[in-house]
């Protein structure tokens, strides 16, 4: 039975070669009153293999997996692959175009729409194709991530604990072969709807990440990108060739307590004491808030209330008060 939906393609999913287009929403606005938004897709196909769909710019202010996912998608021939890419390195374009982390068409978070709606309004009509036409297809769903404008990670793969073992062994299998120091294994704290946990729901072999962030596309973060998707790929049988092993340990490490999750006293500009990777204690300062309205106030002190390793920092110094400005976590057990 045909998926009900909204938006379009002239793609043939399951054709064999290298197609690009674009996929097709209804978009009504006041300059136009018939439009579509076109977000570019690029679907190369060859022989029998697993189906991988890898996504960028989930997130419009996250750039280094838009880039990395452009350049693979321009690069890739049908030949190199076993199996089936789909690549979306947009996938919520207008926020891209803008460099926001949501979309300026609606106002909403892509990573806070899913499963989406047929009839909803343009991210949550994306959100619904991705969950009932493309994901269904996917063996593997790769949704490249950074930390936007607003935080700075140390680059690292990252996933949840889902309930399902055989599931969370895979992701952590593809993880570590991502090539980052740190496997970083997240909790939700700001919401539902997130792309990776409808896959993980369907019973994806889930890929995501944090890479690096500030709003910029870094060099060197993008090189741990390009290799870690490359070598998901040879992993998973859809190219052949080496996995480039980094010349370090990957660590596996968690922030599982919504304490690991400090938030801003009070409004103000933002000063982190340490960088990224550092070690923090639990009552240890790790930042502080001046008033700029002020100059006769002391800073509001941030403390940590865990123990671990600051894998994110505030990008941005003008903070509000409940503004994430550090996360802390720790080594686990694999």
């Amino acid at each position: 039975m045909a998926v009900k939906t909204q938006v379009s393609t002239e793609i043939d999913l399951d054709r064999p070669g290298k197609q690009q287009g674009y996929l097709r929403v209804p978009y009504s606005h006041n300059l136009a009153g018939w439009a579509e938004l076109q977000i570019p897709i690029t679907v190369i196909a060859n022989g029998s293999g697993p189906t991988l769909l890898a996504i960028g710019g989930t997130h419009g202010d996250e750039f280094e997996g838009p880039v990395a996912l452009m350049k693979l998608a321009r690069a890739l021939q049908p030949e190199e692959v076993q199996g089936r890419v789909i690549i979306i390195p947009a996938l919520n374009l207008p926020a891209v175009r803008a460099g926001t982390r949501l979309s300026p068409v609606d106002g909403m978070n892509m990573n806070r729409a899913f499963p989406g709606e047929y009839n909803g309004s343009v991210t949550s009509m994306i959100a619904h194709y991705m969950t009932h036409v493309l994901m269904p297809l996917a063996d593997i769903v790769m949704d490249i991530h950074s930390g936007g404008r607003s935080m700075v990670f140390y680059p690292c793969a990252t996933l949840h604990r889902v309930p399902d073992d055989a599931q969370y062994a895979r992701m952590l299998a593809a993880a570590r072969i991502w090539g980052t120091r740190y496997v970083f294994i997240y909790t939700d704290v700001a919401g539902e709807g997130l792309l990776p946990v409808q896959a993980e729901r369907m019973g994806k072999l889930v890929v995501t990440t944090e890479m690096g962030g500030g709003g910029e596309c870094n060099p060197g973060v993008l090189r741990v990108a390009e290799r870690g998707i490359r070598n998901i790929m040879i992993q998973q049988g859809l190219l052949s060739g080496q996995i480039e092993v980094p010349p370090y340990e990957v660590t596996l490490v968690a922030a599982s307590d919504p304490a690991d999750y400090v938030a801003a006293p009070a409004d103000g500009v933002y000063e982190s004491l340490f960088e990224v990777g550092e070690e923090v204690r639990a009552g240890q300062m790790v930042g502080r808030v001046h008033p700029v309205e002020r100059c006769d106030r002391p800073p509001e002190p941030v403390m940590a209330r865990t123990t671990g390793i600051l894998i994110g920092r505030r990008a941005i110094g003008v903070t509000s008060q409940g503004d994430v400005v550090a996360t802390i976590a720790r080594v686990v057990e694999g």
